[in-house]
């Protein structure tokens, strides 16, 4: 794209955002148009707090994808992958949501683009589809992504679900769009209501202007709590309050009424519909009638903050809140008023606030952990306030790495994504080297923490810290290789990465039995392209050579295969 064609400010400083990010990632994205494709999944979908791993690995777009550049499946809010399937838990009136997003990095709206997702919606997003019938005209990301909103609506149907797609269409274009444009936007709809005709479809083009206000929009979220009372202090910056339930609806909610899923992270309990506790408040939500205020019949909310000032007597700003305590509460009082927003008007009752603010990080941990453990909880949802995982990130930032133990903490503070090593992400490499299961990395990158035996052997009591960055290094140096490889398809390299890294490991130190001990003394400064490609060729002809599929890359037998072809 030509620069004297952008016209307008917005375009002008969009495109400039772009080229300095892309620049500061390389090695992390192949050129500026897959730059574009990452940066609007991240500018759209911003008020769901997903991470840069998981945003990545909603990209499909390459060759045979339909029109799709990302597709995203998500369960009430929450990035769903099918290792998780399975373990769901799905409650009635749950919302299923498939986002699909095309980014192209012009500066208009074309017709062919929305034809090329039509013909796609058409053919994939029916029940009786089959991707056998599709290999060869659609990318297995496009493929597994569409099947497992398909599985999941089968799976749960009968929790009378709510259905939701969504289109976004970014560009950089500026002013009217063709009429002819709207019309196919308008026929996509159409089609997709006579698949699902009670689901929700909606179509979004997304300008220049558009992309400038989500990249504006404040990463920190700034609240303004309205109290009913005066607070109770307890000290300097905590607080017992009562709040009406309408003010803690807006508290909650973003200004097109959508649940900040942000504010939800530290609580390690997922939503849990309608047992018998969410229906009890929910119940006690209907009684408008009855003399007992809501905070008389129900737990209250424990609110967690990096920084709290009093406006007035009766009003607080919070900066970036987290709600620690009482996910099941918020969820039903926002279901409550979202059913029906003319509620907030009448509304007079109140609910049950605390409002901490530590001054010690281990401080907002150890509420975090109390908090949420005093119920039955599995307990690799509480892992990453282990204190392993304090080390690992103070260890990390002391070398240029930032650990993101809190998810999008880092990303949130403007490092460059280039420098951010993920949990996730950490585990998959340890389990690859350590274990010898890259089939388990690949396979499971959602749930492959939740087995006790497995996080004790890779997170042990007394580690040697440089042992967890040299893993951190040697996954990030394979992975920019293997991204930039332009000879592979983008669902082959998240195949072969993992078994490209074992293979790297095992060869350098000539043995199959790799450890943490020795993982400390490995030289990544000196691990090249040329050794890199030489390992990376060895696993992508085995893996043509047993099908190429995602099949073969989850299959346990596959690295049994790789390690005779290394011969060590």
């Amino acid at each position: 794209m030509k620069k004297e064609k952008l016209t307008t400010s917005n375009q002008i400083l969009i495109q400039s955002i772009i080229e300095k990010e892309f620049n500061e990632n390389k090695g992390t994205y192949k050129d500026e148009n897959s730059y574009f494709e990452f940066f609007s999944a991240n500018q759209i979908l911003k008020n769901l707090n997903l991470s840069d791993d998981q945003l990545t690995s909603g990209i499909v777009g390459g060759g045979n994808d339909g029109g799709c550049d990302a597709i995203y499946v998500l369960l009430d809010g929450e990035a769903i992958t099918s290792d998780q399937l399975a373990t769901l838990k799905v409650n009635k009136g749950s919302v299923l949501e498939i986002i699909i997003i095309q980014a192209k990095e012009q500066i208009g709206f074309g017709e062919d683009s929305i034809l090329k997702l039509k013909s796609t919606s058409e053919n994939l997003l029916e029940q009786n589809c089959s991707n056998e019938s599709y290999k060869g005209r659609y990318n297995e990301d496009v493929l597994e992504s569409f099947k497992l909103f398909r599985d999941m609506i089968m799976t749960f149907i009968t929790s009378q679900i709510q259905i939701s797609i969504k289109f976004f269409y970014s560009t950089l274009a500026v002013g009217d769009i063709h009429p002819n444009v709207i019309f196919q936007k308008d026929e996509l709809i159409n089609k997709v209501k006579e698949i699902y005709p009670t689901a929700k479809v909606e179509f979004v083009f997304v300008d220049a202007d558009a992309l400038m206000a989500f990249y504006n929009k404040d990463i920190d979220y700034v609240g303004i709590l309205s109290l009913s009372e005066n607070p109770i202090s307890l000290g300097a910056n905590d607080y017992i309050t009562l709040i009406n339930l309408s003010n803690y609806y807006h508290f909650i909610t973003d200004e097109n009424g959508y649940l900040r899923y942000s504010i939800f992270e530290s609580n390690v309990r997922d939503y849990q519909g309608q047992n018998s506790v969410n229906s009890s408040i929910a119940s006690t939500l209907s009684e408008q009638n009855s003399e007992a205020d809501f905070w008389w019949l129900n737990n209250g909310v424990t609110i967690i903050a990096e920084e709290l000032r009093p406006i007035t007597t009766k009003s607080l700003e919070i900066r970036n809140p987290s709600v620690v305590n009482g996910l099941q509460t918020s969820r039903e009082i926002y279901n409550y008023f979202s059913r029906d927003i003319g509620r907030l008007e009448k509304e007079k009752r109140n609910v049950l606030v605390r409002i901490i603010c530590p001054k010690e990080e281990s401080s907002r941990d150890k509420v975090i952990f109390a908090t949420n453990n005093q119920t039955t909880i599995p307990k690799y949802s509480l892992r990453v306030t282990d204190k392993i995982h304090f080390q690992i990130e103070g260890y990390f930032k002391s070398k240029g790495l930032y650990y993101d133990r809190r998810k999008n903490y880092y990303k949130n503070r403007n490092k460059k994504r280039s420098d951010i090593i993920g949990v996730p992400f950490l585990a998959q490499c340890l389990i690859t080297l350590v274990l010898k299961k890259p089939d388990y990395a690949r396979a499971r990158p959602s749930t492959l923490l939740t087995d006790d035996t497995t996080y004790h052997s890779l997170y042990e009591e007394a580690p040697n810290l440089e042992s967890y960055f040299k893993v951190a290094k040697i996954g990030k140096i394979v992975k920019s290789n293997v991204t930039l490889s332009d000879n592979l398809e983008r669902s082959e390299k998240s195949d072969i990465l993992f078994y490209v890294i074992y293979a790297v490991v095992a060869k350098r130190l000539k043995t199959n039995d790799i450890t943490l001990d020795i993982l400390k003394d490995f030289d990544c400064e000196t691990l090249s392209d040329d050794e890199i490609n030489e390992s990376k060729n060895l696993v992508y002809d085995l893996y043509k050579k047993e099908g190429g599929n995602s099949r073969v890359a989850k299959s346990s037998s596959f690295i049994n295969k790789l390690i005779d072809e290394l011969n060590l």
